[in-house]
């Protein structure tokens, strides 16, 4: 499977993506839902896998590559959420939000060759970019339900459950956020003699993790839920920088991470 046929899988999923998300909203029952959502994760699965055999690489070079393993990624992670705590306003988001960046890539794709240069020749190489796009997911998806939960906070109070889940799902996201971090550090080591180097890219990663911890040490957050609720935006705000926002600064030309 090549990267042409992107679009019509692209449709195809989106179209699943749709079907479920409707369906979670205006239907009572959950099975259906969880099909048509999870019917469409597995064919962007297959392309993904597909591609990778194609290319004859892990497809997690270009950013346009790494945008399918967050819109893989965020699609199970709102199809588990829908499915264990039946949130019906879960799958619209995250499907809305996979439909987004598969978009990006139908309307600007780049080039996918198959060589890697050495530095990407490592085996830290797929799973710290795993990990990391993994990362990005969970906490996309608790930015979906920080705003969900900060909107409806003007008519019906957060209770303590809700915290409690908005609070596990950031757990985790930055735990493999950390993950990520060391992972880096350790092929860093390997390919360039040096842990940690302050370019622009691991500079925005320190700041987003630094963040994320912030949010884990903000006391009281049930007291005054609309504060935890932004600083939650605002640190996805800072993800968004570090994945791809630093990309555009001229700080970032000729760094490590410029590929």
């Amino acid at each position: 499977m090549t990267w042409d046929s992107f679009t019509l899988i692209a449709g195809i999923t989106s179209v699943l993506w749709i079907a479920g998300a409707l369906l979670s909203v205006f239907s009572s029952k959950r099975g259906p839902a969880i099909v048509l959502s999870l019917a469409g994760s597995l064919l962007y699965l297959a392309f993904v896998i597909g591609l990778w055999i194609s290319l004859e690489r892990p497809p997690m070079r270009t950013m346009g590559e790494t945008r399918l393993w967050y819109s893989l990624f965020l699609s199970f992670i709102g199809v588990f959420i829908y499915a264990r705590w039946h949130y019906k306003w879960i799958l619209p988001f995250s499907a809305l939000m996979s439909i987004i960046y598969a978009g990006v890539n139908v309307l600007k794709p780049q080039l996918h060759e198959r060589a890697l240069m050495p530095a990407l020749q490592s085996v830290w190489f797929v799973p710290h970019v795993t990990v990391y796009m993994f990362a990005y997911a969970v906490l996309g998806a608790v930015t979906v339900f920080a705003v969900y939960l900060w909107i409806r906070s003007a008519r019906k109070p957060v209770v303590q459950e809700e915290m409690d889940r908005c609070d596990a799902l950031v757990r985790i996201g930055w735990g493999f956020l950390t993950l990520g971090i060391v992972m880096g550090a350790l092929w860093a080591k390997q390919a360039w003699g040096d842990y940690w180097a302050w370019d622009p890219k691991e500079t925005w990663a320190a700041v987003t993790w630094v963040a994320y911890l912030l949010y884990l040490h903000l006391g009281n957050r049930i007291r005054n839920p609309r504060r935890a609720f932004a600083l939650l935006v605002f640190c996805f705000i800072l993800l968004q920088m570090c994945w791809w926002g630093v990309n555009y600064l001229p700080s970032a030309t000729g760094g490590m991470h410029t590929y």
